[in-house]
């Protein structure tokens, strides 16, 4: 929602007052940030190791509301500056948007009447009457163009003002210095009618328009956007009642909301975990009751243990490792060897079978296998299979050029169950290219997205992807265009930019997908960052809910859990 960064994970509130301290002192320590997500998504985004923390349990409380798995967000909830599944998931349940997903993938209007185009280049969209957010105040056309400018606008630096390239007037108002402060292509026509220019056809506009960065916002988040969004104003399902940062964050229905949506229950918590095997031993308790990733410890076991309360669905979610260009070893062209070289170290199949129990598969190329239009024979992804020999060459071929020196490391999140397979591949690097080769935690995946926004990291980092809306389209042009705010590795390349917007331009999707496959071509054969792996997601809920559907990204379709 989303890497970023991972759009996903969580933490927890405590059933005794020595625990939630304790682990609230913890999650200072551990939790200094985020990953959208990866999802995030963070994603994008994904699971996490027990701390020994299993004996403080979360206590439901005799509430009615829904207890799901969460974590601290990013950054204040302001859905142009949310890219992480910890803010995601908060965010997407307070606003609504033009359109929105179901639980497959499809898209529906949601505060759109119409959305009127003849050349997919220049639009008229018309909202529905009579929505207002939670304040009371009514959502107008103003309401979404005002927050799409301010999304925009360079001086924001929000996280999630590359959507808006393609409108008219972007460059200009997302300059460091801007010469104007709002889009040229975005025009009020009446309080519930307003116009968009794009700068080139697009085939993916309309889809993107249910995406958190495409949200209007009220009046009052204009006069202090930092306060706004400890407080947000919402008009979506749900409306926020509490936010007990690193501890929970609860939400309840919106009477006002007229969408597609409504809520199936009484109102969600999200619980912050430090660790999804905690998370685990209360779902299994009835002390959560719904929990989107399975920790690693019970993967093999939790059909069993949960028998027909256990979900398996494949989701638009993945996993990389980001190396940026400022890592000593890792510019130019010693950097897209070594890249290529630990790509072809890494014995996905192994780690998929060994650690995941089939729950994760090995990554195909750069997006994610449920996508319409995947192709999973692209040319070079031979790049992405553990060729031990080959890899060794392309090893000795970057030593040509400058002989490597120190040690590699993979940066990751020490909240997210991520450190057995992260361990796994530093190993398979380390046994064929015959380096030191480890994992290196951080306590929180906040940390390390703070460390990769500011360029600081310093090291290869694990970040995962979980898709905002579901095209192939989305995973690319959010992380690798080279003006995206959430592209991890700074890749730039104009010419890879321009397949882009071949591709957004095409007449239709199957020309789209061809063009699409061109560009991830170039991705590969520049190991612009390297993909891991893809998911299988892995559920569950507990004996208090009746039905607890998973989404196409992994995350769940919150509104229709029920109880």
């Amino acid at each position: 929602m989303h890497s970023t960064a991972d759009r996903a994970e969580t933490r927890h509130e405590h059933n005794s007052s020595v625990c939630r301290r304790f682990l609230a002192l913890s999650r200072q320590r551990e939790n200094a940030l985020r990953f959208k997500t990866a999802a995030a998504l963070a994603v994008a985004v994904l699971t996490a190791t027990s701390l020994g923390l299993t004996a403080c349990s979360s206590d439901s409380g005799g509430t009615d509301l829904v207890t799901v798995n969460g974590g601290e967000p990013q950054n204040p909830l302001v859905p142009t500056n949310t890219n992480e599944n910890y803010g995601g998931r908060v965010v997407d349940r307070l606003f609504a948007g033009l359109k929105y997903y179901d639980a497959d993938g499809k898209s529906y209007d949601e505060m759109a009447q119409s959305i009127e185009t003849s050349d997919r280049q220049h639009y008229k969209i018309t909202i529905k009457p009579d929505w207002k957010f939670t304040d009371g105040t009514p959502v107008t056309a103003k309401s979404f163009v005002n927050a799409w400018n301010y999304g925009a606008l360079g001086t924001n630096a929000q996280l999630q003002s590359y959507v808006f390239q393609p409108i008219v007037g972007f460059d200009e108002v997302n300059a460091k210095n801007p010469t104007v402060q709002t889009m040229s292509g975005l025009k009020v026509v009446d309080d519930k009618t307003f116009t968009v220019d794009l700068k080139q056809p697009s085939i993916d506009f309309v889809t993107a328009l249910g995406y958190a960065p495409f949200y209007p916002l009220p009046d009052v988040a204009f006069k202090d956007m930092k306060a706004f969004g400890e407080h947000p104003v919402g008009n979506g399902p749900y409306k926020i009642t509490t936010w007990d940062h690193n501890v929970k964050i609860e939400v309840v229905p919106n009477p006002d909301y007229h969408g597609g949506r409504p809520a199936k229950n009484k109102g969600l918590r999200f619980v912050m975990y430090q660790s999804f095997d905690t998370a685990y031993a209360d779902l299994q308790a009835d002390n959560l009751d719904a929990l989107d990733t399975i920790p690693n410890s019970a993967i093999a076991t939790y059909r069993k243990d949960l028998g027909d309360r256990a979900i398996t669905k494949p989701t638009a979610q993945n996993q990389h490792f980001g190396i940026q260009q400022n890592v000593p070893h890792f510019g130019g062209a010693e950097g897209v060897l070594r890249r290529k070289a630990i790509s072809m170290a890494i014995d996905r199949d192994q780690m998929c079978d060994k650690i995941f129990h089939g729950s994760r598969k090995p990554t195909r190329d750069f997006t994610a296998s449920t996508l319409p239009g995947f192709d999973n024979n692209l040319p070079g992804v031979e790049l992405l299979t553990y060729k031990p020999d080959e890899a060794k060459k392309l090893w000795a071929q970057a030593d040509a050029i400058s002989p490597w020196s120190g040690r590699f490391e993979i940066a990751y999140n020490s909240d997210g169950g991520h450190q057995e397979w992260i361990e796994a591949a530093a190993n398979s690097i380390k046994n064929t290219l015959g380096i030191d080769a480890v994992g290196t935690p951080f306590p929180t995946f906040k940390i390390i997205r703070d460390k990769v926004n500011t360029r600081t990291i310093g090291m290869a980092f694990r970040y995962g992807w979980q898709g905002d809306y579901p095209t192939m389209l989305e995973f690319l042009t959010s992380q690798y265009f080279s003006f995206s705010e959430t592209n991890n590795v700074d890749w730039k390349n104009p010419e890879f930019d321009a397949l882009l917007n071949k591709a957004l331009a095409a007449p239709t999707e199957q020309e789209s997908w061809k063009i699409v496959a061109q560009a991830q071509e170039m991705l590969i054969q520049n190991m612009a960052d390297i993909p891991v792996l893809d998911y299988l997601a892995d559920a569950g809920r507990s004996t208090k809910v009746k039905k607890a559907p998973l989404a196409w990204s992994g995350l769940f379709d919150f509104e229709n859990i029920e109880k």
